[in-house]
């Protein structure tokens, strides 16, 4: 007997247990069993909004920490979060009374996504965004996909949804899918179209190398039907490599020189026109900034596209598009200071924000405050390019916490404007500070806070920080 998909040939499944159910794609997945009608409860150790509030909204039961005394539930199979490893106490309890379990990406692959066009957006950068994007222009057009997003969209209530349709569209992600599963999580989707919108070096923890990552996406592409699609960025180095590497599908290209492409009608990107083979066929205007989410959009659309919404209504729903919760979202205007949040924990990624934010307010003041909480960030792999990242910007402060593996003070050196704390406290002080002597002479401060995480509460700190300085 497989232990890790077998329940028994006479047993109907009714009850998972997800471990790990707080993360993005856990708590999406979780959301998902339960509209589909299985009893769903979880266990994790750091619970924050918004996953823990669409959980709490559907009525899924969670368990603070991994005491493996949460097994006496007895669910009829375990679901295990890449975040959990060896040694975990309810794992190996799993383990030592011979459990049923899983791994989340084929749980959803096999209750899920089977028999479905499954449209999968992949790349190191945007998958969020641009999965955000491609799920509304469906529903736009009325197809009622389902979707897994990592994120929340905020032209949708939740993460995720089994749709009434046969289409879905899902976040690709390329980190692995359990500790006794080391492949990619996408391996499991089978799409029939399938975005590869960039790719870069992450995830430094799980891969040693860009070629590294370069072997999974082509296993990716492996997957890909022949009557399937590929969309890629055009002349896209890294990405060509992984098609050398081998491709059966018909690809299509997106960006300023590809098979759709784009005009600027604004410098921020707010407003602009998609063209296929130099036609134009749509026109885009939106509250979103920055050339990269307007080659987010063209994926979209291109995507959108193959499952036959054309691209005029493409565009139509993207100028209704609002974008994604923690991705350049503002949160609060106090006074002159409007505060963003963004997800952006990349050098590339922080470049690419700042760019947009700037092309936008012009000369305003830029302020950016950042988190470098990945473990690729931990370890430093991208240390030596986070001051160029952040050179739009006019202040930038860092968050320096104990567990760098490599010296913040060191990488910013004598950078007039670059200021480190290891403390939340201390740099709120230093920002207020920052705000109050500036505030006055500038027309509008424009304060970005960069983060993956919870960041110690620091957007509420700092909110209310503000209003006390008047």
């Amino acid at each position: 007997m497989n232990l890790q998909v077998s329940i028994g040939k006479n047993r109907i499944m009714q009850h998972i247990h997800i471990l790990g159910i707080c993360g993005t794609f856990m708590g999406s997945l979780a959301q998902l069993a339960k509209a589909k009608g299985y009893r769903v409860t979880g266990s994790d150790l750091n619970v924050y909004p918004p996953m823990s509030t669409q959980l709490e909204a559907a009525g899924i039961e969670l368990y603070e920490g991994w005491d493996s005394k949460q097994l006496s539930l007895k669910p009829d199979l375990v679901v295990v979060g890449n975040v959990i490893s060896r040694g975990n106490p309810v794992m190996e309890a799993v383990l030592n009374q011979m459990l049923p379990y899983t791994s989340g990406p084929a749980w959803l692959a096999e209750h899920i996504l089977r028999g479905r066009w499954v449209l999968a957006v992949s790349g190191t950068h945007g998958k969020t965004t641009t999965a955000s994007m491609l799920a509304w222009v469906l529903e736009f057009a009325a197809m009622e996909p389902g979707y897994l997003i990592g994120g929340v969209p905020q032209n949708f209530p939740t993460s995720a949804r089994l749709g009434k349709s046969d289409f879905f569209v899902i976040e690709a992600d390329e980190y692995d899918s359990a500790f006794f599963d080391k492949r990619s999580k996408f391996i499991h989707y089978l799409p029939r179209t399938l975005i590869i919108n960039n790719l870069e070096f992450d995830h430094a923890d799980i891969f040693s190398d860009l070629a590294a990552i370069q072997r999974q996406f082509h296993h990716l592409i492996r997957t890909v039907p022949s009557e399937g699609l590929l969309l890629t960025p055009c002349a896209t180095p890294a990405i060509d490599a992984v098609i050398d590497q081998g491709c059966w599908t018909p690809i299509q290209t997106f960006g300023k020189d590809g098979q759709w492409s784009y005009e600027l009608l604004s410098a921020d990107g707010s407003t602009f026109a998609v063209k296929l083979e130099n036609r134009k066929v749509g026109e885009v205007q939106w509250t979103l900034t920055g050339l990269h989410n307007v080659l987010n959009a063209l994926a979209a659309i291109s995507a959108a596209r193959h499952v036959g919404v054309v691209p005029a209504m493409a565009c139509e729903a993207l100028s209704e598009f609002g974008g994604v919760k923690r991705r350049m979202e503002l949160i609060e205007q106090i006074g002159n200071c409007f505060v963003y949040d963004d997800f952006a924990h990349h050098p590339t990624a922080i470049a690419t924000t700042l760019d947009g934010l700037r092309k936008k307010v012009k000369n305003q003041d830029i302020i950016a405050v950042i988190e470098p909480r990945s473990n690729t960030m931990k370890q430093g792999v991208h240390c030596d390019s986070l001051v160029e990242a952040c050179a739009l910007a006019d202040h930038v402060f860092w968050f320096e916490p104990g567990e760098l593996q490599w010296s913040l003070t060191d990488i910013i050196g004598q950078q007039k404007n670059h200021y480190s704390a290891n403390s939340v406290e201390q740099l709120i002080s230093m920002v207020i500070k920052t705000v109050a002597s500036s505030r006055d002479e500038a027309e509008h401060l424009h304060i970005v806070i960069m983060s993956n995480g919870g960041f110690g509460g620091f957007h509420n700190k700092l909110s209310q920080a503000l209003k006390n300085i008047g």
